[in-house]
C-alpha cells in the first residue's frame, strides 16, 4: 500500500490533454490532481500537452511557443508542443488549434519510452484521436476519457448545425469509442447515451469530477479582496468559470437588473469571474442596461482562486436549457461543496440529482431569471435555511474528493494495462 493505492506493480502511464496546469479550467484541473495522485502511488506519469494560453489565446508568462520543451510537475513528466494558438471563439479557429495538438502530440510520442496504457481526453475528441495513433505505434492500449458528447454539444449550443462535417465528426466519435479498451465517463448518464448508440457498457467506468479538499476548504471571507471590491455588508452572489455560450450568463444580467430596481435590491452584489467568447458581450451588456452590482473579473492564477470563493454567499451554477446538458455535471458543483458554499443550480438532469440528494443548494429552471431572482431573494432573508445548505456542502465534499477518483480512475487502467 502507498497513500491509500494497492500497488499491483508500476505503469507508465501516458497522457494526451489539451489543458494543463498552470490554465485553470476544469479539464487541466482534473488531470494534474489525478496525474499527481497516480504519482504518489508510485507510478510513472507522463504527459503531452500544448502551452498554457486558455481561454485568452495568449501564451502563459514564463511560456514560448516552441516545437517541444519539457519539465517537471509535480513528479508528472510535462512535455508542452507547438500547436495553433487561437482566442476561445470561433468554430474554426478552434478546430485548427484542436487539429494542430493532434498532430503535435503524435509526433512528440516517440520521445516516451516504455508505456504501458495511453489515455486521451475531450471534450474535443481530436486528442483522442492522438491516443488512438499513438496506441498502434506503441502497440498498447488506450483509453478514452470521456468528459462531453462532442460533436453533439456543438449543435446543442447552436455553434454549427446538422450538416456533412458534423454527421463525419460524429462517425469519427463512434469509431474511437468502439477502438477504445475502455472508456471512462464523467457521468453516468454519458454511460446509458453510449449505450443506447451501441456501445459495450461493460467497458464504460464512471468517474465524477470532484474537488481537491486540501485546496477548497470553507474559509472567512478574504478581508482584503472584500475591502478591494467594495463587498462590506453585501450579500455576494456569484459565477467562476468559463463565460462561453453553454453557460448563458445573460440569465445572470437579467436577475442583477430585476434586483436592482426591487425593494432592497441595493444588498445584493453579482460577480462573474473568468473568461470566454461571451465575456466581452456580457460587459457591454451590463454596461449598457448599467448594472452596477455587477463585477466582472479576470481569470486568477491557480493558487488565488479559493480567495475569491471565498467571496461568495452562494454561487451560481447555470447552462443552456437543452437536453444535452441533463447529462453532464458541471465541476465547480464539487469546487463549491468543498468550500462550503451553497448553490443555486441551473442546470436539470444528473446534476441536479446530486443537489437534491445531498441538500447543498436550491434547483431553478434553468433559463428563469424569475426562479433564479426568488431563489436569491429566499436565501438571503432565511439565514437558517443558509446555514443548513453550508452545512450540507461540507459533509459532502470528503463523498467526492480528488483522492477518491484518481484510485478509481488508477483501478481502470490497471485493468486495462494487464
Amino acid at each position: 500500500m502507498r497513500n491509500g493505492f494497492e500497488l499491483v506493480g508500476t505503469m507508465h502511464i501516458l497522457f494526451l490533454t489539451d489543458n494543463f496546469p498552470p490554465e485553470v479550467n476544469a479539464p487541466a484541473s482534473r488531470t494534474f490532481e489525478h496525474c499527481r495522485e497516480w504519482i504518489r502511488a508510485g507510478h510513472r506519469v507522463t504527459v503531452i500537452t500544448g502551452n498554457p494560453n486558455f481561454p485568452k489565446g495568449k501564451v502563459y508568462e514564463g511560456y514560448r511557443n516552441r516545437l517541444w520543451q519539457s519539465e517537471d510537475m509535480d513528479g508528472i513528466k510535462v512535455i508542452r508542443v507547438w500547436t495553433y494558438i487561437s482566442a476561445n471563439e470561433g468554430f474554426v479557429k478552434r478546430t485548427l488549434d484542436y487539429q494542430s495538438f493532434m498532430v503535435s502530440a503524435i509526433l512528440a510520442s516517440p520521445l516516451v519510452r516504455r508505456v504501458d496504457v495511453v489515455v486521451g481526453t475531450s471534450p474535443q475528441f481530436f486528442t483522442v484521436c492522438a491516443a488512438y495513433v499513438v496506441s498502434r505505434f506503441k502497440r498498447i492500449p488506450f483509453v478514452f476519457e470521456l468528459r462531453d458528447l462532442w460533436p453533439e454539444s456543438i449543435k446543442a449550443v447552436g455553434a454549427m448545425e446538422a450538416s456533412l462535417p458534423i454527421k463525419l465528426l460524429e462517425k469519427i466519435e463512434l469509431f474511437l469509442y468502439r477502438k477504445a479498451a475502455y472508456i471512462v465517463s464523467v457521468t453516468h448518464s454519458f454511460r446509458r447515451r453510449l449505450g443506447q448508440r451501441g456501445i459495450d457498457e461493460n467497458k464504460i467506468g464512471v468517474v465524477t469530477n470532484g474537488v481537491d479538499i486540501s485546496r477548497f476548504q470553507p474559509r472567512e471571507k478574504d478581508a482584503k479582496l472584500v475591502a478591494h471590491l467594495g463587498l462590506a455588508g453585501k450579500f455576494v452572489a456569484g459565477y467562476i468559470g468559463t463565460h462561453g455560450m453553454a453557460h448563458d450568463l445573460e440569465i445572470i444580467l437579467e436577475a442583477a437588473a430585476r434586483l436592482r430596481s426591487s425593494p432592497g435590491g441595493n444588498a445584493y452584489v453579482f460577480i462573474l469571474l473568468g473568461d470566454g467568447a461571451r465575456k466581452q458581450s456580457l460587459q457591454e451588456q451590463a454596461r449598457d442596461r448599467g448594472l452596477d452590482n455587477v463585477l466582472f473579473i479576470d481569470s486568477v492564477p491557480k493558487e488565488d482562486v479559493a480567495r475569491y470563493w471565498s467571496l461568495l454567499d452562494v454561487s451560481i451554477i447555470h447552462l443552456k436549457k437543452t437536453e444535452i446538458f441533463t447529462t453532464v455535471i458541471p465541476s465547480k458543483l464539487f469546487e463549491c461543496m468543498g468550500m462550503g458554499i451553497p448553490v443555486l443550480h441551473g442546470v436539470a438532469g444528473e446534476s441536479a440529482d446530486i443537489v437534491n440528494r445531498t441538500g447543498v443548494g436550491l434547483v431553478f429552471e434553468p433559463g428563469n431569471p424569475t426562479e433564479l431572482m426568488a431563489s436569491l431573494t429566499r436565501l438571503r432573508n432565511e439565514p437558517e435555511l443558509l446555514a443548513q445548505l453550508r452545512k450540507h456542502c461540507i459533509e459532502a465534499a470528503p463523498n467526492y474528493d480528488r483522492t477518491k477518483q484518481a484510485e478509481m480512475m488508477l483501478e481502470m487502467l490497471t485493468q486495462v494495462a494487464v
